[in-house]
């Protein structure tokens, strides 16, 4: 059934009839590797992920583009434009086949301004980017590739089962991705694992890239970061 209360993104919210507001979404199903919204595009709806991946593009002033997130079933994009009705900032293309639920952005902002509930989510989840936002910039201000690139491993990184203090990327990511998210060349980004790899710093395995010693990571990042102060 295609309903609003299938969304994580609106469980446990009580404060407001969800069923009012279903028709007034669609719900549509992207095939891999196609456009949801695109660069300056003047569309205000908000992307709510059922199912499937995405992949955020963001365009620099000399036109280069950098991976900005890949999101997944449960998240949600376009509530900037559906706040301040400025063109697209960004491109979002499917990296799977992914169904998604479409709200017009009038409809975003009536549940916002009609539950308190949801309006402190968004206003925490807005908190959250714009400090990851700041984190990123900070690194490109302050951090040389491989400590970029250090950071960026440990960011999109999770624990790994059964191996304590280890961390694992999954799966495991191509260079060429890694290289658009930290903004360098993709012979650069096998450079430096192959260096990471010889450290016995990481690993590749089945399941993923592994981090063997997170730690060592962690603890370069804070001295470069002391360095530079």
């Amino acid at each position: 059934m295609q309903t609003l209360a299938r969304i994580p993104f609106f469980k446990d919210t009580s404060d407001i009839d969800l069923t009012a507001f279903d028709r007034r979404c669609t719900w549509k199903r992207y095939d891999q590797n196609e456009i949801v919204v695109d660069f300056e595009d003047r569309s205000s709806d908000v992307y709510f992920i059922l199912s499937g991946d995405v992949r955020v593009l963001i365009r620099t002033a000399a036109g280069k583009e950098v991976i900005l997130a890949e999101m997944k079933a449960g998240q949600f994009f376009g509530e900037m434009s559906a706040i301040d009705t400025v063109a697209r900032s960004a491109n979002v293309t499917a990296l799977t086949r992914s169904e998604l639920c479409i709200m017009p952005a009038a409809v975003f902002r009536e549940l916002l301004f009609s539950s308190r509930s949801i309006c402190e989510k968004v206003l925490r989840l807005l908190t959250g980017r714009i400090r990851e936002s700041n984190a990123r910039l900070t690194e490109y201000s302050v951090f040389d590739l491989k400590h970029r690139l250090y950071a960026e491993l440990l960011r999109i990184s999770a624990p790994r089962t059964g191996h304590d203090g280890q961390r694992i990327v999954s799966p495991p990511p191509f260079h060429h991705v890694l290289a658009a998210r930290i903004g360098c060349r993709r012979e650069q980004i096998t450079r430096e694992l192959s260096a990471l790899d010889n450290e016995h710093l990481v690993e590749k395995s089945r399941g993923g890239l592994v981090l063997l010693k997170p730690k060592v990571l962690e603890a370069r990042l804070a001295e470069a970061m002391r360095n530079e102060g």
